[in-house]
């Protein structure tokens, strides 16, 4: 599992050949970016669930701003690539300005389409006015690239649900028991049918990616 380096983790089940892939993004340029907090809790979560945890960090790993002439082509793009093409679930984490997705997030998701296809999003966003606008925008891409998505997003705002680097309100302690719960369920189902449906000659909207 590749975790921020301040971050430590709880003994965990010790993943295996069938475990739920997870690539978690945390979206924000932020040192002291709150998403980034709770998306590593989330990240530490899945881990104790047995998931197999990549934790992206945009701040320690930024993408030059997306050109579609060259970007495909520069030489950090591939093994970025196989991080995102290994991935059963993607877990998007954002800060929400001005009612829209962080230009760092929308960066990375501007470099894959194919990559995503079949696969499970789950988004969650830091927002002062419940980041409905922003789950929507994360849920549209998640549409237009032929993935699915959790049927609701996580919002917190940092104020009121985190004391010094962590998590501390109950209800968003709640919130994040169930998606993590939810991400490895339902991020199992889908990668099964997926690989399936790849391995398979049924019709169906996977059949463009064989």
């Amino acid at each position: 599992m590749n975790l921020p380096p301040a971050m430590t983790t709880q003994k965990q089940t010790a993943p295996s050949e069938s475990a739920v892939r997870v690539l978690a993004v945390a979206g924000s340029l932020n040192s002291g970016s709150v998403t980034r907090v709770v998306v590593g809790e989330a990240a530490r979560q899945l881990a104790a669930l047995g998931c197999t945890v990549d934790f992206l960090d945009l701040l320690q790993e930024p993408l030059p701003l997306y050109n579609p002439d060259i970007s495909h082509d520069t030489p950090a793009f591939p093994a970025l690539q196989r991080r995102v093409e290994q991935a059963d679930v993607v877990l998007l984490g954002t800060p929400d300005y001005h009612g829209c997705i962080s230009s760092a997030m929308k960066n990375f998701l501007d470099h894959f389409w194919r990559e995503f296809a079949g696969k499970l999003f789950a988004t969650i966003v830091a927002s002062h006015e419940k980041g409905l606008t922003v789950t929507d925008q994360l849920r549209t891409v998640a549409r237009q690239c032929y993935a699915w998505t959790l049927p609701y997003g996580l919002s917190f705002t940092g104020e009121e649900d985190l004391t010094d680097g962590k998590v501390s309100g109950a209800a968003l302690a709640e919130r994040l028991e169930m998606m993590t719960r939810d991400i490895a369920v339902y991020g199992r189902m889908l990668a099964t049918q997926r690989r399936a449906d790849l391995a398979s000659t049924e019709p169906g909207f996977m059949a463009r990616l064989r």
